[in-house]
């Protein structure tokens, strides 16, 4: 084959591979763009379903009233039962999931042998697998008369119950993302604290977690957003009572709960209607909250090679 040849097979197969990367960056470009533009476009129907409530009742009286009757004469709308609701179920299954998940977390990437870690692992993240309604079921079968029989409580289906269920769901998305954070710290870290003559588990403590602070607390605001956003299992183990609890042992109705079992009898684009979707613009305010927190987090205390930030 001469030179010229060559030379003209070498232009084509690097113009192909140019049209094949510029193809490939196009496809990722419409991909991305196209999830821009779906969750842009159910913001704007949340929003345009939701907002108009406050022309008929205001947004103070909404946020913070006391009472949810939306099919009485005149009807109320106080979230505020429903939202304190969401907030003490999120605190009380973080509560249990953090040091739950993150310790897990440790054990598999810094203590369990690498046999061990390839059994525990995949059987955790299988745990995240579980449908909510089979967890829901769950505690509602087993647990709920569990807790009311051995606590001696008015029902097992309260706001203790739904932690639980909760803090069961979120500590796969804890322990996963904790462990592949602290699995991923330099060795160079942590063999500079051993040759200074600490301990391993000083190194974990003071070394190995500081580095790796940017994943676990990714990890455990995820984990606080899918507790918050969960439907099924507060629709099924929290009681679904619409008060402010007293207690851990009393039923509650966080605001998911709410819109899933009164949108189906809520009259299309009535006033219950729209109280439901601008009830969904507190949850996504929430939830979006967390989200902007965790990126805040994790862009603070970013890890770039051996050193943080």
């Amino acid at each position: 084959m001469s030179l010229l040849a060559l030379n003209i097979f070498g232009v084509r197969k690097d113009m192909d591979r140019k049209h094949k990367e510029k193809m490939i960056k196009m496809t990722f470009l419409v991909t991305a763009s196209s999830s821009i533009l779906i969750l842009f476009l159910i913001m704007i129907f949340l929003f345009m379903e939701g907002l108009p409530i406050f022309k008929e009742y205001p947004v103070f009286k909404f946020l913070f009233g006391n009472e949810w009757y939306p099919t009485a004469d005149p009807p109320d709308f106080g979230i505020f039962p429903l939202l304190i609701g969401s907030v003490l179920v999120t605190a009380a299954s973080s509560a249990i999931a953090i040091p739950l998940g993150v310790m897990t977390a440790i054990y598999l990437a810094e203590i369990a042998t690498p046999r061990v870690r390839g059994i525990v692992k995949p059987v955790v993240e299988l745990l995240a697998a579980l449908p909510s309604v089979v967890i829901g079921f769950f505690g509602m079968v087993l647990v709920a008369p569990y807790l009311q029989e051995v606590l001696d409580v008015a029902t097992g289906l309260n706001l203790f119950n739904a932690a639980l269920m909760l803090a069961f769901m979120s500590v796969p998305t804890i322990c996963s993302i904790s462990e592949d954070a602290i699995f991923s710290v330099p060795a160079e870290l942590k063999e500079a604290s051993l040759a200074l003559g600490a301990t391993h588990w000083e190194t974990i403590f003071k070394v190995v977690l500081p580095a790796s602070l940017s994943g676990i607390s990714t990890a455990i605001i995820l984990g606080m957003s899918r507790a918050i956003g969960e439907t099924m299992v507060v629709l099924m183990v929290a009681g679904g009572a619409a008060m402010v609890p007293g207690s851990l042992f009393d039923p509650v109705r966080p605001m998911p709960a709410s819109i899933a079992a009164e949108m189906a009898e809520a009259p299309f684009r009535g006033d219950h209607y729209y109280a439901l979707f601008a009830t969904g613009i507190v949850l996504f305010m929430f939830t979006m909250l967390f989200n902007i927190l965790a990126d805040y987090v994790a862009e603070k205390h970013k890890q770039v090679g051996a050193a943080t930030l």
